[in-house]
This record gives structure tokens, C-alpha cells and sequence, in this order.
């Protein structure tokens, strides 16, 4: 077993005339990311979609009309258009799938759309980056996490950090074959009674997060510890004046419970970019926030300064989780189970 495979798109020039993948210029960057991320090339597994060299390097020479495309996978977007790969190139596909059977790896590291398009079926690296998901094309069953590819840092080097850190991400998870999430309790639509009940778990730390529109805040998340969290609802646009509590002594009662937790300076809040949250609790409500001691924002920003700073961009480098931003566009209603 290998525990780690790596998948690139395709051979380049110097790849097609050695017959082996990650040789030329795009090779050797990749070298020095893995070994950044403390991974040995020699480790691993290193293969490509495609082993062939696209004329002129341009992957829209492999593709044609969807009639004519390989079942069951979806379009890829060049420039402004969705185009297929042809069903000639099929059989590349089964050798792919055919390597990582035999190889049997822990994780595969997707580098780029055209790998993550081959596992996961999906498009747009961007969105999927850094979260380790199951395979659904190619060869089923394998834990697979995307990255951008060597090449597209060489042109952008703004995406080094990003990769060496999805890198070291993917060395984790070569520690074992199965998809591991985090088991987490979330209450949402609250009662009255569910926040005073809530209450009780909040015992000397808590996280908030709060989430805006124009000069309102929408909903408030509060988080005990790494296994629990609160949403506490204040807009909701599927009732009439857009209110969640259905009178405005319960939505009263509400922000006097986020205001309680907020200015108790027994209890240590930690924030994502608090400076935001905690000058907008005092703008729009006069909360004042006491007992800030930590800004996951800025605790990312002193390990990594020249990486992004986002709540899903951290959540990708240093959760499990799924990625859940691209998961609320499948959501429309959420019911609390009783």
C-alpha cells in the first residue's frame, strides 16, 4: 500500500517525452511544496488523469459535444464555456482507476480541476480545496482532497501557502483510509426555554459569531466547546415581518440572553475577526462584549500571515469538516428534530 497518490492532468512537454508524470518545471515545484509539507515525493504515487500530451497543452483539444462525451461526468469550464471530455479518452480514465486500486492509498491528492473532476466528479478547485471527500468517479471508495495545481501556482504565487498547507493537511490524513468527521450538536430555531437550558453548558468559555446584513444582525452562534453550538435566529424571511421570534418580548428576551453571556467577564469569548463582531454588537444592540481573549482570524494570521484569513478558508486547513459553504445551496429549510 502507498499512502499517499498524487494525480495530476496531464504530461506536459518534457513529461510526454520521458513518459513520466511531474518531471519538467511543474515537477520540480511540486517537489519543493511536498517536502515544505513535510511529505517525500519518493513516498508517494504520482500519476495523471491523462497520461498524453494535449496539443499546445490546452485541455479544450480533448473535449467535444456532450452527445459525444464520457457518461456520467460532468462538463468542464473553459473561459466562459462548458465543454466535455471526448469518450475516446475514456480508457485513460480506467487506467487511473486501475493505478490506485493496485496502489491502495490512504489519501489521493487531487492537484487541480481536471483530477478533482476525474475522483469527485465536481468542478471549481476553488470551492472544494482542502476538504478531504469520498470518490465518486473513477475508482470509487478512495478519500480524496483537492488542491490547486503546481502549475497554476507557478503563475500565481499567491497560492504557494495555500497548497503547502492543503499538503500538510493531506499528510494527516495518510494516517488512515476512512473519512473521518467531527461529531457536533447543533440547536437550531431555539426556544426561550432552549436558551436558558443552553445556558447551563456555557462554563468559562464560549465562542460567538455573528452573522449580518445591512445594519442587522441576522443570527448569533455561540459555542461552549468544540461539540456544541447554539444558533440564535433573529431574521427569518419565511415569516411575516421577517422576524424568528414570534412576538417582540421573546425577541427581547432573546438579545438580553446574548447580551448576559456576551458582558460576563467570567466567561472568555473567542472570536473570528472580532473587531467586526464586537463593534457591531455594540452598534446595532449596545452589547459590550467583556472577556475577549483570542481571534482565531488573527492566531491564523501569526502562523500564516501571507495566507487568507476567511472562516472557510481556516475551516478547510485545520477542521474536518465538510465544505460547508458550498453545502448551504443545497438547503432551503432546516427543522430542529424534537
Amino acid at each position: 500500500m502507498t499512502p499517499i497518490a498524487i494525480v495530476g492532468e496531464a504530461w506536459g512537454a518534457e513529461e510526454a517525452k520521458r513518459q513520466a508524470p511531474f518531471v519538467g518545471y511543474s515537477g520540480m515545484f511540486l517537489t519543493q511544496m511536498l517536502a515544505d509539507a513535510g511529505i517525500n515525493r519518493s513516498d508517494c504515487l504520482l500519476t495523471n488523469v491523462f497520461n498524453l500530451h494535449p496539443p499546445g497543452n490546452d485541455m479544450e483539444a480533448l473535449c467535444g459535444p456532450k452527445p459525444k462525451s464520457i457518461p456520467g461526468y460532468p462538463g468542464i469550464k473553459f473561459k466562459s464555456t462548458i465543454k466535455y471530455i471526448r469518450a475516446e479518452f475514456g480508457p485513460e480514465l480506467d487506467r487511473l482507476g486501475e493505478e490506485l486500486i493496485k496502489a491502495d492509498p490512504n489519501v489521493v491528492i487531487a492537484l487541480g480541476g481536471t483530477a478533482m473532476w476525474a475522483l469527485l466528479g465536481k468542478t471549481g478547485v476553488s470551492k472544494f480545496r482542502g476538504v478531504a471527500e469520498i470518490s465518486t468517479h473513477t475508482a470509487t471508495g478512495f478519500k480524496v482532497l483537492p488542491t490547486y495545481h503546481p502549475a497554476a501556482v507557478t503563475r500565481q504565487m499567491t497560492l504557494r501557502p495555500t497548497v503547502i498547507l492543503d499538503l500538510a493537511k493531506a499528510l494527516r490524513e495518510s494516517e488512515f483510509p476512512d473519512l473521518r468527521r467531527p461529531k457536533r450538536e447543533v440547536w437550531i430555531e431555539p426556544t426561550l426555554e432552549d436558551l436558558h437550558e443552553f445556558r447551563r453548558h456555557i462554563d468559562g468559555f464560549v465562542s460567538i459569531d455573528i452573522e449580518t446584513s445591512g445594519h442587522l444582525i441576522t443570527c448569533v452562534g455561540l459555542a461552549p466547546n468544540p461539540g456544541l453550538a447554539l444558533v440564535i435566529p433573529f431574521v427569518d424571511s419565511r415569516r411575516k415581518g421577517r422576524s424568528y421570534w414570534p412576538t417582540p418580548a421573546d425577541e427581547r428576551e432573546a438579545w438580553k440572553f446574548v447580551a448576559e453571556v456576551a458582558e460576563d467577564p467570567r466567561v472568555k469569548k473567542v472570536f473570528q475577526n472580532g473587531l467586526y463582531d464586537i463593534a457591531f454588537l455594540y452598534r446595532a444592540m449596545r452589547i459590550k462584549v467583556r472577556g475577549a481573549v483570542d481571534d482565531t482570524m488573527l492566531l491564523h494570521h501569526a502562523l500564516q500571515p501571507e495566507a487568507l484569513k476567511s472562516l472557510g478558508y481556516l475551516g478547510s486547513l485545520y477542521t474536518d469538516e465538510g465544505a460547508w459553504k458550498q453545502m448551504r445551496e443545497r438547503v432551503t429549510t432546516i427543522k430542529r428534530d424534537e
